[in-house]
């Protein structure tokens, strides 16, 4: 299996370390094309052209074609690309806010997945959302999963819309998360820790609920009840919150992010 990669930027860069650290797919299959003229890539054993120097051959060659540039580039890149794609190839889109549509009408290929990861998808651990045209059988689809997989954990949906609640939820929920990890570090220095110590506190907190979480098959209502004692400096806390409408505030900031979201992909 033979992938170009079209943008070297944060993503292009994690799924080319990815595959080629996974084993997935050899260094030799992987090609990448930029923009830039200038652009070298430290990692020599993959190889580079810019978009005025590859053939027609070159991209035709490929069984996949990831999309890895920024979403305003599309419609220039579209239009240097599209003459050297075969209705065979699967365009595999990173791009957020361009739809199938609006690719299958600019690349005129039949092909189409479109994806949403985020950012801890750089060290493995990342959370992408994806889907595909009806013309991307069950085994392709397969095959895609796993390549995502290099990256992390993935989820296939059938309705598109969804891959705009995934911005909001798991494309910019790891902000949501450093949002409340900072405010706790302010907390715990405003108690008179340092801010070295105040790191520490916080961030094994996260780690070990998270990997707690993951080791019991209890929900999080049942672990909030398992710390937050009756009456006791937890359940303080929780009040504070309940009081504030904490919960309800993250919701509203959820869906604030979606009909964002909405917004991009119709201005795109």
């Amino acid at each position: 299996m033979k992938v170009l990669i079209v943008g070297y930027g944060n993503m292009g860069k994690t799924y080319a370390n990815s595959f080629i650290s996974s084993r997935f797919i050899k260094p030799e299959d992987i090609f990448v094309l930029v923009r830039n003229e200038n652009f070298r890539i430290t990692e020599s054993t993959i190889p580079i052209a810019n978009f005025s120097s590859i053939t027609n051959k070159k991209i035709s060659d490929f069984d996949i074609v990831i999309l890895a540039v920024k979403p305003q580039d599309f419609e220039a890149l579209a239009q240097n690309i599209k003459p050297f794609l075969k209705d065979s190839q699967i365009i595999f889109s990173v791009m957020a806010g361009i739809t199938i549509s609006k690719i299958e009408s600019q690349l005129s290929c039949p092909k189409i997945v479109r994806s949403m990861p985020n950012i801890p998808t750089q060290i493995g651990m990342g959370m992408t959302v994806f889907t595909a045209s009806s013309n991307v059988d069950r085994k392709e689809l397969f095959i895609i999963q796993n390549l995502i997989n290099t990256t992390g954990k993935s989820v296939y949906v059938e309705n598109e819309k969804l891959i705009n609640a995934a911005t909001a939820i798991s494309g910019s929920g790891p902000a949501y998360v450093f949002y409340f990890m900072q405010s706790m570090i302010l907390a715990a220095v405003d108690l008179g820790f340092n801010e070295s110590e105040a790191e520490l506190l916080v961030n094994q907190t996260f780690m070990g609920s998270v990997a707690i979480q993951n080791s019991y098959s209890l929900s999080n209502e049942e672990w909030i009840a398992k710390v937050a004692s009756k009456g006791g400096t937890t359940e303080s806390a929780l009040q504070v919150f309940d009081k504030g409408s904490l919960e309800q505030t993250i919701v509203k900031a959820i869906k604030a992010a979606n009909d964002r979201a909405l917004e991009l992909g119709v201005i795109s």
